[in-house]
């Protein structure tokens, strides 16, 4: 009997760093002029992403929700034709006034790092074209420069928190020392964390790049403390049109490499903030035969998924002719969890789910036919729910909730 494959299990990133939300948020980050204004807009410009099958709508001046280029999704309404859809949508925020300084509060400082504190990831945006007609905030262009800016701030802010936060533990200590062991214990365990944490950040390193050392009392006392250096992240690369069709130019290579070096694991997006600003004012023909002419694709669509997968999220759906949704969930949510999602009643008189994979229910065509493979399965209450899984669930509530 040969022997069985080892299985190898997925390391814990950063996304778990963090408290789970529906309403997911991402803040675009970056110092002034380096395109971030343009890349919002482009992102609030409903219009120009009815092309790319991407609408968003503007819900402030500072936030705007992405709704994601999702084929499942467009499929499901494509079969049901519903009188309601819901799509999955990711709030993007532009988080303005950083600049060297904000975490001793120049510029907008506080308020900068107050909105950033409210995010559940960032996208970094790089620099990464010379435009004599677009001046930079420190004279010339150099985009690993400018994340050491914004990541040292980024840390200085989170050090100066916990240094803040140790203070305040202290003076509890001979509280908690003369109520219970168990308080004492639990005031000592706290302390290490929060001495361990700080020295990490001491050393020049971010939250999120310790998930090898951080034990589970650390991650704890993390989900409480929030920090910003413990955000999961992408980085945005703007370049010209010319650089971007070829994806090359002389930036890239030390971005690379800094990304390697600081934020292993994390994505790196190049796009034309030039190119994507052209396509604002054009309706859907026109941003077709636009980027048709230029041959190339625009990057937005990707930035919204990976943006969405950093934070560990999955999609299921429930799907009829009154409503095809897409909900949220946490990857490894099991079927009561993702019922919960829905209704907390759905989760409390959890009975079964009744689940199609979305690709065989692609292939098979129709519900029906899923039945007559033998391929519409009922799951209980230990099946983890998959990544677009189309689910209907059956649940009974018959008493009152537990006080």
């Amino acid at each position: 009997m040969p022997p069985k494959k080892k299985v190898e299990e997925e390391k814990p990133g950063a996304w778990l760093l963090g408290r789970f939300s529906k309403n997911l948020k991402v803040g675009l980050v970056g110092l002034p002029n380096v395109g971030k204004s343009t890349l919002y807009n482009s992102l609030s410009k409903s219009h120009h992403s009815e092309a790319a099958n991407f609408p968003f709508c503007t819900i402030d001046p500072s936030e705007t929700r992405a709704f994601m280029p999702d084929e499942r999704f467009n499929w499901l309404v494509e079969q049901h034709k519903p009188k309601s859809e819901v799509q999955p949508f990711l709030t993007v925020v532009d988080i303005a006034g950083l600049i060297k300084g904000a975490s001793k509060g120049e510029g907008l400082g506080n308020a900068f790092l107050s909105h950033i504190k409210s995010v559940d990831g960032i996208i970094h945006v790089m620099r990464a074209f010379e435009d004599d007609d677009v001046i930079h905030a420190e004279d010339t262009v150099d985009p690993v420069r400018d994340i050491n800016t914004i990541s040292s701030e980024l840390r200085i802010k989170d050090i100066d928190f916990v240094q803040g936060v140790i203070e305040q533990h202290m003076k509890k200590k001979t509280a908690e020392a003369t109520k219970t062991p168990q308080s004492k214990k639990r005031w000592e365990e706290n302390l290490a964390s929060y001495e361990k944490i700080l020295k990490f950040m001491e050393d020049g390193k971010d939250v999120r790049n310790g998930m090898d050392i951080w034990t589970n009392q650390d991650i704890d006392v993390l989900n409480e403390l929030m920090l910003l250096t413990a955000k999961p992240v992408l980085f945005a690369v703007n370049m010209n049109l010319h650089d971007y069709k070829r994806k090359k130019n002389k930036f890239l290579k030390p971005i690379f490499e800094w990304v390697q070096a600081n934020a292993p694991g994390a994505t790196i997006i190049p796009y034309c903030g030039a190119m994507e600003d052209e396509l604002v004012d054009l309706d859907g023909p026109g941003t077709e035969a636009k980027l048709k002419e230029l041959e190339v694709t625009s990057a937005l669509p990707k930035m919204i998924n990976t943006a969405f997968k950093m934070v560990n999220l999955a999609l299921f759906y429930t799907a009829g002719p009154d409503e095809v949704r897409a909900w949220i969930i946490r990857r490894g949510y099991k079927a009561p969890q993702a019922a919960g999602v829905i209704h907390t009643d759905f989760e409390r008189g959890f009975i079964c789910a009744e689940v199609m994979a979305f690709d065989e229910l692609k292939e098979k065509g129709s519900e029906s036919a899923m039945k007559a493979a033998g391929r519409y399965r009922q799951e209980g209450k230990t099946y983890e729910v998959q990544d677009g899984d189309v689910i209907f669930f059956k649940f009974n509530v018959t008493t009152a909730g537990k006080k």
